[in-house]
């Protein structure tokens, strides 16, 4: 089969596309014709092993996919030919693909394969950090960092779905486009303006209740100090490239919380909820509540091309290859 391959750990640059030998699916996975695989952050720090886990060289990078299953070997639910979505950890960027059916979820026929890639990742971590680790409430203010990027703009519409108020803080006015079509109630230019003072004029000064951050770096702490009693800060990432060091005396002062959101061990560690979570998830895209954003499409040769663009910080929304 044609992947995008990783033979040593120097980045997405030393990335290329090749043949790669067909994954044999064990007792109890299906095997998946990948129709459509979403590009993550994560997958260049996987690649550049900077990631918690270094996968053995040379493996396929990719975590989340869309596609159909050609095989069902010992497993419930899933038959050959069922449109499936899911996360895989590893391998999506490939023709064919491994996926365990605890990862996997049905793929409606009127989502297309290139929404449906985009929908495990961001919206299972947006909903998770939201739902089950912020208990975010009805009438609070949300505000996402980094909210022109994929995890961000489905915090956006998550926040909103659950009747949050929403800030959004992104960098560029293509962004603050998007993110206001996304549903955000104020939008911060970070480029334009000092985020605390973003903060106070689109609260009017009165704080946010839950921050979604998955940048790092310097705006944590700015966002912490604007939270209200009671704030939750939601570590999601580093997008920045820096893991903030966060003074402490902040929560002892404000009484607020900083909370980890590790999504991939949710799934492996709570299973049966995170299922529940996806079923919501789908309800929710199939409605029109939720509504994934791809802006650019890659086929397989120009996964490299792909891999740029998330790396500069251009995406708006998502980005995906087709195999």
């Amino acid at each position: 089969m044609r992947a995008l391959i990783c033979d040593r750990y120097d980045g997405w640059q030393a990335l290329r596309v090749g043949e790669m030998p067909d994954p044999e699916p064990l007792h109890g996975t299906a095997l998946v014709r990948v129709e459509a695989a979403a590009v993550n952050f994560a997958d260049l720090l996987v690649v550049a092993g900077q990631y918690q886990v270094k996968p053995e060289l040379p493996f396929v990078p990719g975590n989340e996919f869309a596609g159909v299953v050609e095989t069902a070997n010992g497993i419930e639910g899933f038959t050959p030919g069922d449109r499936v979505c899911g996360f895989i950890g590893m391998g999506a960027l490939a023709e064919r693909a491994i996926a365990y059916p605890g990862a996997i979820m049905p793929l409606p026929e009127t989502i297309g394969f290139d929404e449906g890639a985009a929908i495990p990742v961001a919206y299972g971590t947006s909903y998770h950090a939201l739902v089950d680790r912020a208990g975010l409430a009805e009438g609070e203010t949300l505000l996402v960092l980094g909210a022109g990027g994929g995890v961000g703009i489905s915090a956006v519409q998550i926040g909103k779905a659950l009747g949050a108020t929403v800030v959004a803080a992104v960098s560029s006015a293509e962004k603050a486009d998007a993110v206001r079509t996304a549903g955000a109630d104020s939008v911060i230019r970070y480029d334009q303006m000092p985020l605390r003072d973003g903060i106070a004029a689109a609260t009017r000064g009165g704080g946010v209740d839950v921050v979604y951050d998955p940048v790092g770096g310097e705006a944590s702490e700015l966002a912490l100090r604007s939270t209200n009693w009671n704030g939750r800060l939601l570590v999601v990432g580093f997008a920045s490239g820096v893991i903030p060091a966060i003074p402490l005396n902040l929560n002892l002062v404000k009484g607020n919380s900083v909370i980890g959101v590790f999504w991939g061990r949710f799934n492996l560690e709570e299973p049966e909820k995170s299922a529940e979570n996806n079923r919501r998830i789908m309800e929710w895209v199939v409605d029109g509540t939720l509504r994934p954003l791809v802006q650019k499409t890659y086929p397989l040769s120009d996964a490299l091309e792909a891999m740029r663009w998330v790396a500069e910080r251009k995406v708006i929304g998502r980005v995906v290859v087709t195999p």
